[in-house]
């Protein structure tokens, strides 16, 4: 019984002690684990509080920056925004753009008229030119030197014809020869008509060849002269044309010269049918001429409307508008110029003068007076010219100040003193 009490005590104090050591092990683990997880868990925590202060931190840095940022962006671009809008001001001063020549002028409402532009020629009036021929055949000289344009009054020896080293010679003096024969027969048959000697029928001959030679004598008779037969200016004016030159030799009913009084033109233009309705409005014109570049009103001219056509042909597609007016300018007869067609008027519109425009590119700019020194370029669109003014059909508005004379000056005091954009650092 000892024997087997021995063996069972033995392998119980084993388990006792098997058990007590697992319960150890697994306290000790426990422990460590609890340890392990609680520095796990402090260390995780510190880290994530470390993790958010230095967001925090970071969140702080960037709203400071970002109000810096913003508030530098602000600034910058306030003051971008307020360089860009001084930028756009000229500066002139009211000294420089008086010795400039710049006028402004208030813009308001006007009437303006129709305009058909086209083109067409100035032309002398009937009854106010004249063509010098030649009376006689012979050889031309001039008395005194003629040269186109030259004053001529009425009765003044132009030209002087000569035949006297010619085989027919002098026509006056040959005149004079055939007059006193003519003559002499005729005052011998008007004695012996009465006596029956010579017939009536002869007589009459007779007569009509003494009046024929009394017609072409007084007719040579006035203008002859030592040098030959001189040939005078039928009407006072200018010399338009010189046809012949010393030496030439001309045959009677030849023309020689031309001579205008240059007082009163016709304008005639030639205007496509496409405008045919409109003919009957025309009122009045406006041209322009190519050697000056002046715009003239037939307005202002004392001009009138004479006719306008009222059919074409198979070769033109064009109709004539003619006008009649005084030359008191300095307008040449058979020049061809611009001609501005005014119709019926448009009420209530803004014009300016043409010198108020300036082009760049096919654009129309104008510019507007701020105050004394300061001034605005505007884009502006036109509409109809009539040669002196241009209907604006936007841009401006009644009341804006408008430089009207200089507009160039103001442009080129754009391009050297306008303000520069200013750039704002920090």
């Amino acid at each position: 019984m000892k024997k087997l009490y021995l063996p069972i005590a033995f392998a119980g104090a084993l388990l006792l002690s098997l058990s007590c050591s697992n319960k150890g092990n697994n306290e000790e683990h426990a422990h460590e684990h609890e340890t392990v997880e609680s520095h796990n868990h402090e260390g995780h925590n510190h880290e994530e509080e470390g993790h958010e202060g230095h967001d925090h931190e970071h969140e702080g840095h960037n709203h400071e920056a970002e109000e810096a940022h913003n508030h530098e962006g602000e600034d910058g671009h306030a003051h971008e925004g307020e360089a860009a809008k001084a930028s756009d001001e000229i500066v002139l001063s009211p000294e420089k753009a008086k010795a400039s020549g710049v006028v402004v002028t208030e813009i308001q409402p006007t009437t303006f008229r129709q305009v058909i532009r086209t083109s067409g020629e100035v032309l002398a009036a009937q009854g106010d030119e004249a063509t010098v021929v030649a009376a006689t055949s012979g050889v031309v000289s001039f008395p005194s030197t003629i040269t186109e344009g030259k004053s001529v009054a009425k009765g003044s020896n132009l030209v002087v014809i000569s035949a006297k080293n010619m085989l027919e010679g002098e026509p006056a003096e040959r005149a004079r020869i055939a007059y006193e024969a003519a003559k002499d027969e005729y005052e011998r048959a008007l004695k012996l008509t009465d006596s029956g000697i010579v017939s009536k029928k002869d007589f009459t001959t007779i007569k009509e060849n003494y009046e024929n030679a009394r017609i072409s004598y007084e007719a040579l008779a006035g203008q002859a002269g030592e040098n030959g037969q001189r040939v005078q200016a039928p009407i006072g004016g200018y010399i338009k044309n010189c046809l012949v030159k010393s030496g030439d030799y001309v045959t009677a009913g030849q023309p020689l010269l031309t001579v205008t009084r240059n007082r009163r033109l016709f304008l005639r233009a030639e205007v496509s049918e496409r405008y045919y309705k409109y003919l009957h409005t025309i009122k009045s014109a406006n041209f322009k001429t190519p050697y000056d570049d002046r715009v003239y009103s037939l307005d202002e001219l004392n001009g009138k409307v004479l006719s306008y056509g009222k059919s074409t042909d198979n070769t033109m597609y064009y109709l004539p508008v003619t006008f009649e007016f005084d030359n008191k300018g300095e307008v040449i007869p058979g020049s061809f110029v611009e001609i501005y067609l005014l119709s019926q008027e448009l009420q209530n519109v803004l014009t300016l003068p043409k010198t108020a425009l300036t082009e760049e590119q096919g654009l129309f700019f104008v510019y507007i007076q701020l105050d004394a020194e300061c001034y605005k370029k505007q884009e502006v669109k036109v509409g109809a010219d009539n040669g002196r003014e241009v209907q604006i059909l936007s841009g401006i508005k009644a009341g804006d100040k408008v430089v009207t004379e200089g507009a160039y000056h103001v442009k080129l005091a754009s391009a050297s003193n306008a303000i520069p954009a200013h750039s704002h650092e920090h």
